[in-house]
C-alpha cells in the first residue's frame, strides 16, 4: 500500500463467522483534467447555483423537492422521511453472499476498484482469505453500503492485496439484442483459413506484456507541462478548500480457529449490534461521502 494512503471506509469482511477488520484505500485516480471554477476577482471557488430553469431565478433550498421522473415530464414527487425510511443499512461490513469461479464475471460488470488493506489484528484472518481464494480459483461475491448506497462487488485476491472492484447490478448492464453482430465461431463468420492465419501472425506480431507505463493520456501531459511551467514561474494563485475530517478507529479480537470451526458447523453471523447508533455509522463513512458527492458533481446538486 502507498505510503500516506488515506483511508476512505473502515469495517469488516464477514463470511460465515470469520470477521476481518479491514478499511478501503482508493485503487485509482479519474483521468483527464478536471478545471475547478474561480472567481478571478478574488480566486474564490465558484459552485453551481439552484436556478429555476424556466424562471431562470436562483431559488432558496428550502423550496426544493426531489422528483422522479417516471414517464416524460411526469414526476412523482418523494419526501426525505421518505428516502431516509428505504436507505440501505450502514452495517460497515463487506459480507461475502458466495463464492464464485474467477472467471465467470464478465468485464462489462466491473466498475470501480478499491484495495482492501487489514486493520487492528487482521493481518492473519487476512491473508488466510487471501490464500484461500488463490487456492481455490475463486472470487468472493459480496454486497457493501458505502455513502448509504448498496453496492455488488467482488473480492479479488490480487498479489499481495485483496481488492474490492464494485460491480455493476444485473438491471444496469445492458442486453446485446437489437446489435448487429456477426454470427459466433469462424465458420459462422465466414473466416477463411487464410485470412485466421494472417490473423493470428499479425497478432503474435504486436503481443507484449502487460505494461500500463507504456501508455499516458497525452493531453493530460500536455496540459500539465503548461501547468509545471506556471508553477515554475511563479504565476500561481492560492485557493482555500474546506478541510475533511478522519474516519474513526475501531478495535475487534479475533478468534479465527474457533469462527471457522463454527461456520463450518452451520452456525450463523450474529446480526449487527443495535447499540451502533446511526450517527456513528454515519460518521464513519463520512469521508467516502464528502468524496462521492465532489464525483456526482452537477447531477447531485440537480437533486439537492
Amino acid at each position: 500500500m502507498a505510503t500516506g494512503s488515506r483511508t476512505l471506509w473502515k469495517g469488516a469482511i464477514t463470511f460465515g463467522l470469520v470477521h476481518i477488520p479491514v478499511g478501503l484505500h482508493t485503487a485509482s485516480t479519474e483521468q483527464g483534467i478536471d478545471f475547478d471554477w474561480l472567481d478571478k476577482r478574488s480566486m474564490d471557488p465558484v459552485g453551481y447555483k439552484r436556478i429555476n430553469k424556466k424562471t431562470g431565478k436562483e431559488i432558496d433550498k428550502d423550496n426544493i423537492v426531489k422528483g422522479f421522473e417516471y414517464e416524460d415530464g411526469k414526476y412523482v414527487v418523494i419526501s426525505p422521511d421518505e428516502i431516509e425510511a428505504v436507505y440501505p443499512r450502514t452495517t460497515q461490513t463487506i459480507e461475502i453472499q458466495r463464492f464464485i469461479d474467477a472467471n465467470e464475471i464478465p468485464f462489462v460488470y466491473l466498475e470501480r476498484p478499491y484495495y482492501v488493506a487489514p486493520v487492528n489484528k487482521g493481518q492473519k484472518v487476512y491473508a488466510l482469505l487471501r490464500e484461500v481464494l488463490v487456492k481455490t480459483g475463486k472470487v468472493g461475491l459480496a454486497k457493501v453500503v458505502i455513502s448509504t448506497k448498496q453496492h455488488l462487488a467482488v473480492l479479488v485476491p490480487s498479489g499481495k492485496a485483496l481488492v474490492l472492484n464494485l460491480l455493476r447490478w444485473g438491471d444496469e448492464v445492458k442486453p446485446l439484442e437489437g446489435l448487429d453482430l456477426p454470427a459466433a465461431g469462424i465458420k459462422g463468420a465466414k473466416i477463411t483459413a487464410a485470412e485466421m492465419k494472417m490473423a493470428e501472425q499479425l497478432v503474435g506480431d504486436m503481443s507484449g506484456k502487460w505494461e500500463p507505463e507504456d501508455f499516458t493520456d497525452e493531453f493530460k501531459h500536455a496540459v500539465m507541462k503548461i501547468v509545471h511551467k506556471k508553477v515554475k514561474a511563479g504565476d500561481t494563485e492560492t485557493v482555500i478548500q474546506p478541510e475533511e475530517e478522519a474516519p474513526e478507529e475501531s478495535s475487534n479480537v479475533i478468534d479465527l480457529t474457533e469462527l471457522l470451526k463454527r461456520s463450518l458447523k452451520g452456525g450463523k453471523a450474529a446480526p449487527a449490534s443495535k447499540k451502533r447508533s446511526a450517527g456513528a455509522a454515519a460518521k464513519s463513512g463520512g469521508t467516502a461521502r464528502k468524496a462521492a458527492s465532489k464525483k456526482t458533481g452537477a447531477k447531485g446538486r440537480k437533486a439537492a
